[in-house]
This record gives structure tokens, sequence and C-alpha cells, in this order.
């Protein structure tokens, strides 16, 4: 299948779009409008409608899309049938949950790997996962041909761990620190600052309410 250029912000609403639709397959549902699908997902039918618009005719005028058709289309754009394996590097409280959490709610993203300093945990098993010392970290992301990476060490060493990382060939890295890591430009990146999350929503509260961004 050819590669279809997308924006950035259609790429992020794609998850949310197949997350409903297998809902809607679930409850045997066969057909669906962009206009159910907005008040579902809580973007607007024209969208949705331009979203899908640059994978080519998905739907049907007057008829909306076929719920089972539209998930499997998705289901192939995103990689939801095949298992990506990722590692989590830093096992503090943000990681142990992380590790507990380990995406139960999909079905193609997997954390199989962990690394951390601690000695007390290295060697052992978290939440069914392997925590290796950081000294196997390279080694063992060569061996299991991990690409993407959970970042959750402390700031003042998460540049000197994303060298690290770059070097063995890790190709995406999500960055929960609050630092800014450096990468190559063949390297991507997405950054989590929870801190910055809540801090933006109370100053929209304090400054216009409760109105959904």
């Amino acid at each position: 299948m050819a590669e279809v250029k997308i924006p950035q912000a259609t790429a992020k609403r794609l998850p949310i779009y197949y997350r409903y639709l297998r809902l809607l397959s679930n409850s045997g549902k066969n057909r669906v409008s962009s206009t159910e699908l907005a008040e579902a997902v809580k973007v607007d039918s024209a969208t949705i409608r331009r979203d899908f618009s640059y994978f080519g005719a998905l739907g049907k005028r007057g008829y909306g899309y076929d719920v089972q058709s539209l998930l499997d289309f998705f289901t192939k754009q995103l990689n939801q049938d095949t298992l990506t394996n990722v590692a989590l590097v830093g096992v503090g409280n943000l990681g142990h949950a992380l590790l507990n959490f380990n995406f139960h709610q999909s079905n193609h993203v997997r954390i199989s790997a962990a690394f951390d300093v601690n000695e007390d945990i290295t060697g052992t098993i978290q939440s069914g996962i392997p925590v290796y010392p950081m000294s196997d970290m390279k080694e063992q992301l060569k061996l299991q041909q991990i690409e993407i990476v959970i970042l959750t060490v402390p700031a003042s060493v998460a540049q000197k761990v994303t060298d690290e990382l770059v070097e063995v060939g890790v190709r995406g890295i999500l960055n929960f620190t609050p630092l800014r890591i450096t990468v190559p430009e063949n390297i991507r990146v997405q950054n989590v600052d929870l801190t910055n999350e809540m801090e933006t929503l109370i100053y929209f509260l304090n400054h216009f309410g409760s109105t959904e961004e």
C-alpha cells in the first residue's frame, strides 16, 4: 500500500477513530455517519470527512461509512494487525505505572523490556516485564530488535540515555522527561509533559471555563 502523506493533526486523530470503530463493530453496528462519529469522538463532522478524504473514497453520500470496511482500512493504516514491542527506560513511579498499564486497550503495542539503575529491581519481573540493568540496554535493544522506547529517566541523564538509544538504532522515543532531548532528524520524538498539560488545563478552566479543547 502506498504511503499516504497526511497532516500531523489528522494522524493524531486516527487512533481515536479506530477505537470507536472497534466499539461499533463489537456492538454489531454495520454503518455509521460522519455526524454520529462526530458526536461520539468530539470531532466535528467536517473535520472527520476531511481526515478521511486523504485516503480516498471511504464512504458513500447518503449511506455513510461501512463500519467493518473502515475498521479494516484503519487496522492496516495503523498496523493494528502487527505486534510492536517497545522498551521502557526508567522504572520509577511513573515507569511502574506504565508497566502496569502496558497498553492493555491495544492489541498491537506491548512493553516487552524495561531498564533501570536500581539494583533492587533489575533482574526481576515487574508486572510481567523483565527489568534489565542499564548496562544491558544497548545489547538487549539490538537483540530484541526494539526500535521504540518510552523514556522516563531523570532529566539530568535524559540526553545521555537518548544518545545511547540513537547509537543502537532506536527510531522513536516517547519522552516523559521535562527535557526536550536532541536527536537526529530521522528520529521521531513525542513529548509528553504531564505537568504542562495539567497547568494548561488549569489555565483554561480559570480563564475560559470548562469548554472542551
